[in-house]
């Protein structure tokens, strides 16, 4: 149950928006008057999250629930375990992953909300793709300009090579 239909969101509760190596469960919307919304990732052991991104003009902090993610912000590579907060304040490149052998979850607000609809039309596009075929990564692009974000994806083979991460 999201928060916009009652006041506890208890654990394992949240609409799945998106399964796969890196899934998204909506905690809460933004029903909250626009302000932020919450999803929880988790995320499979050589899960990459997304192409490396910069949103124009959303805000991202997110706490590392269970296990280990890497993290790319701007040019800098850092590794967060669970505790960590990591920042991805609009205008800056970003993308994180599990280079990990067990699994991870992230906890993931997002200011201002509305963002998290994103996340229900990337689902649309990856359950219509063929088993084993790649995704319409022109669609996608589409879709992420709507919500002011760009992909970089001359990036993505440089990250799924270098940490041995895919897209899934």
């Amino acid at each position: 149950m999201t928060a916009e239909r009652s006041v506890l969101v208890a654990p394992g509760e949240g609409e799945v928006v998106l399964r796969g190596g890196v899934g998204v469960v909506r905690k809460i919307s933004a029903a909250t008057g626009g302000a932020f919304s919450v999803v929880e990732h988790p995320l499979e052991p050589g899960a990459l999250a997304a192409p490396p991104h910069t949103h124009a003009d959303t805000d991202e902090y997110s706490f590392v629930i269970e296990g280990e993610i890497g993290v790319l912000m701007g040019e800098e590579t850092f590794r967060a375990p669970a505790g960590s907060y990591v920042l991805k304040p609009r205008g800056i490149p970003h993308t994180f992953w599990n280079e990990g052998t067990e699994p991870a979850r992230v906890l993931e607000i997002i200011s201002p909300g509305g963002f998290e609809r994103y996340f229900e039309e990337l689902g649309e596009i990856l359950s219509a793709t063929p088993p084993g075929q790649p995704p319409d990564f022109g669609r996608i692009a589409e879709v992420a300009g709507r919500y002011g974000t760009m992909c970089h994806m001359e990036r993505l083979g440089e990250i799924m090579e270098k940490h041995s991460v895919a897209l899934r």
